[in-house]
Formats: structure tokens, sequence, C-alpha cells
């Protein structure tokens, strides 16, 4: 199974990263909507979420995070998900 986050370093830090939601084979991103400041989310044409982008790891915190997955209507993650995030 692939590992949900995947983490874009620059110069040893984090610059990018995406989250990956649960999705069917085949799916695709078709749309996009910025949410939180630094998270924007990936949706399929029939409005699943397959993804979140992490456009800023500097200032995602996993409560804000959280927040964003539970208004999609999914469980929230532990800390240690998004620990690479704050890899230096």
């Amino acid at each position: 199974m692939e590992a949900p986050l995947e983490v874009t370093y620059r110069h040893g830090q984090p610059f990018a990263a995406y989250y990956r939601l649960p999705r069917r084979e085949g799916d695709r991103v078709e749309w996009s909507r910025p949410c939180e400041a630094g998270l924007v989310v990936d949706f399929t044409a029939d409005g699943r979420p397959i993804g979140i982008e992490i456009t800023e790891p500097s200032r995602t915190d996993v409560a804000t995070f959280n927040r964003l997955l539970l208004s999609l209507g999914l469980d929230p993650v532990e800390a240690s998900v998004l620990a690479p995030l704050s890899a230096a």
C-alpha cells in the first residue's frame, strides 16, 4: 500500500506535500478547491475528495489538517502522520 503522505524537500526543508485520500481505481483529479491556508483539496468529477495538496508545510498543523478532514467526512490523523512536514 502506498504511503498516504508524500513530501517534497528542497535544501533539506519540506517544500510541499500531498496527502492521498481513499480513491477508486481510475480516479483522477478533475478540480481543486483551496481551503485552509496552504491546503488545497483535489476532487473527482463526481465530487469525491481524493487528495490534499499541502503547499505550505511549515504552516500546516495537525489541528487544522484534522479540521479539514472532518469537514470532508473523513477520519482525523495522528500527529505522527504529519511529522515529516516538520523534519529538517
